[in-house]
């Protein structure tokens, strides 16, 4: 049986919503941070020697990519056909997510929590991506309701945690409508509410 390794407040949600959208049996292994750094505690290095979060083990596997769950137990789900139009746009936002978007709010998160350096990167750099990354969501998801099209993914499970981080700011999400309705119907589903009853709280389910 798989057992996600879940970490408090982090991307190991949306693995937790994989698995209840596939309606797959697994256990899960709680994981709480350091109150004072908010990183992972040392005992996830036993499962993975990054000890970073996601990270699940199946049998005698240990992975953290969504690609595996789908391809290894999702029977054809939340995955287009592969050769098609819509294949190609599915991988593209399931690498995007992590890829492209969450690098600048990573950085952005640092800046602001720890005051590294001045505030000029900030100005010249941060902001003025993320406001281009989440532009460019925007539109895209004024063509479709989904990413891939009009059928819902895993691309859509693998960008919900960048976009919820930024819904946490009024500023960013109050002039992007479509990003703030993607958000309110991934709330809505009920994977998703069955993944925040075996997950515990999870500070940005309300985020809109």
């Amino acid at each position: 049986m798989i057992v996600v390794h879940h970490l408090n407040n982090s991307r190991s949600q949306r693995v937790l919503w994989l698995l209840e959208e596939l309606g797959i049996e697994y256990d899960i292994k709680f994981y709480e941070r350091d109150q004072k750094t908010m990183l992972a505690p040392a005992s996830l290095r036993q499962v993975h020697p990054l000890g970073k979060s996601p990270v699940i083990t199946d049998a005698a596997v240990t992975v953290a990519i969504i690609e595996y769950i789908v391809e290894s137990y999702g029977n054809g789900q939340l995955i287009p056909k592969s050769g098609t139009p819509e294949r190609l746009r599915y991988t593209y936002w399931l690498h995007y997510a992590e890829g492209s978007a969450m690098p600048p709010l990573v950085m952005n998160l640092i800046f602001n929590r720890f005051g590294a350096g001045d505030s000029r990167a900030n100005d010249a750099f941060i902001t003025p991506q993320i406001k281009l990354h989440f532009d460019y969501i925007e539109a895209e998801l004024g063509k479709s309701t989904w990413f891939v099209g009009e059928e819902f993914t895993a691309a859509d499970i693998q960008m919900s945690f960048p976009l919820e981080l930024v819904a946490m700011q009024a500023e960013l999400i109050e002039s992007r409508p479509k990003i703030k309705q993607f958000i309110e119907r991934i709330h809505a589903r009920p994977a998703y509410e069955r993944a925040l009853e075996r997950g515990g709280k999870y500070n940005y389910a309300n985020s809109v």
